[in-house]
């Protein structure tokens, strides 16, 4: 039998190389934008915590970015908790309002279709985060229209 004879990782050790940049670093130009779509449900998955990064990241390059939650998408942007609202029932439990906070201090704005909050998940607009916008349905279509009149970047985040 093949014997191990390289000695166990250890914390702080590197695996592979993360200070190597290979493009440059790029900034928003003046008045260009971006919207980050997501039609995907809480805790599913990653894609909504991880494009809510990408959200931030866009924004701190200088983009005026918006987040659009419709669809199953509302579900990031309800207020949870227990036993109470904002209490953190596990770790990472608040990892989504948290981190749509974080992106609306830092100037982005966050869009939450009305008919996705009421008809499809049964809440209504006291249940979403403070700072959430809440936007008809048919200006759901119009917001992604405008974003892609004015050359913006769009990522669409979808799981089914």
């Amino acid at each position: 039998m093949p014997q191990v004879t390289q000695p166990k990782h250890q914390a702080g050790d590197f695996f592979v190389d993360y200070e190597e940049k290979v493009f440059e670093d790029v900034k928003a130009r003046e008045g260009e934008k971006a919207l980050v779509t997501f039609h995907t449900v809480a805790f599913e998955g990653s894609i909504g915590l991880v494009n809510m990064l990408q959200a931030t990241r866009l924004q701190r390059k200088g983009y005026e970015t918006s987040i659009l939650l419709y669809g199953p998408g509302v579900t990031l942007g309800l207020q949870r908790g227990f036993p109470t609202l904002g209490d953190e029932a596990f770790p990472g439990h608040q990892n989504y309002a948290n981190q749509l906070k974080k992106f609306m201090a830092e100037g982005g704005k966050v869009y939450c279709c009305r008919f996705a909050l009421q008809a499809l998940y049964g809440h209504g607009e006291p249940s979403l985060i403070e700072g959430i916008r809440p936007i008809n349905p048919l200006d759901v279509m119009d917001l992604k229209l405008l974003h892609m009149r004015d050359g913006a970047v769009i990522i669409d985040t979808w799981t089914l």
